[in-house]
């Protein structure tokens, strides 16, 4: 018996803005919308202990709640990035509460290029230090239909 493996068809490009974006983390899966329309869903990569909600810098948890995308980084060590604006208030004042930094730095990002060569298999682990990890393609897609300013709502 062979390996089996699915090629997904290429879908149609997306022609709308996303308005808002939704993160599953437990099903690693990721979705732009548009007025409550799922535009696209991916497969997603999540920091390497994804359980639960940030609350410290290098925890490698990926933050839960509602942020915004608020700028982009096209030279991103990770292909393009685009930040989403954790810490926010409340996420500082837990975190120096117990005398630690939060962190930051919380990026949707394409592949770094030590793993390039993954493509779609990236999501099989958890891989991140606490961003939300896509392929370059996908990168390329999100970055051309989320403009900064969008909601993103990170679920557990």
């Amino acid at each position: 018996m062979g390996i089996f493996i699915a090629c997904s068809k290429k879908q149609p490009a997306i022609r709308e803005k996303a308005d808002r974006v939704l993160v599953f983390k437990s099903k690693r899966k990721m979705q732009l919308l548009k007025d409550n329309k799922v535009l696209r869903t991916y497969s997603i990569a999540l920091g390497a202990s994804p359980e639960g909600h940030k609350s410290q810098e290098g925890d490698e948890k990926t933050p839960e709640g509602r942020y915004t995308l608020d700028w982009r980084n096209a030279k991103s060590s990770c292909y393009k990035s685009l930040h989403v604006s954790y810490p926010n208030e409340q996420d500082r004042k837990s975190a120096d509460e117990k005398g630690v930094s939060p962190g930051g730095m919380i990026m949707i990002h394409g592949l770094h290029p030590s793993i390039k060569w993954a493509g779609g298999f990236h999501t099989l682990y958890d891989w991140t230090n606490g961003c939300i990890g896509v392929t370059n393609a996908e990168m390329d897609e999100i970055w051309k239909t989320v403009p900064d300013g969008t909601i993103i709502e990170i679920k557990p």
